[in-house]
């Protein structure tokens, strides 16, 4: 049987649609002697972007600034997650419009009619 993780990657890759406009990348750093991944959301904004949030199911869905990346437009955040779980997510640029990761490890639909992003921590 296919774990949760693997079938939503594979929905994924079914409907993946990428775009050129801003990258996104989320590193994941698994610890051998704890049970937690270090995970790191990175995101290329245009230009004229004031602020970019993490919302995600982690952070009871309250938007959680991002760093910006010094003489970039690159925005960063950093926390620790467990292992073998999965976590919803989004990025909320200038408090108004969202933006989904085209890196995510699978989408799944909300209660809105768009999609959030799925991070699997199973490695």
């Amino acid at each position: 049987m296919l774990s949760m993780c693997v079938r939503m990657l594979i929905i994924f890759k079914l409907h993946k649609i990428t775009t050129e406009r801003e990258l996104v990348m989320i590193t994941k750093r698994f610890f051998k002697t704890k049970n937690e991944v270090e995970v790191t959301f990175e995101v290329e904004v245009p230009q004229n972007t004031v602020s970019v949030a993490l919302v995600a199911d982690f952070l009871d869905w309250q938007p959680q600034p991002m760093k910006k990346v010094a003489k970039s437009n690159i925005y960063k955040f950093k926390t620790r997650l467990p292992k073998e779980s999965q976590f919803q997510y989004r990025y909320l640029l200038d408090e108004q419009e969202w933006m989904n990761d085209t890196q995510a490890d699978a989408y799944v639909a909300n209660e809105f009619g768009e999609d959030n992003c799925v991070l699997c921590t199973a490695q």
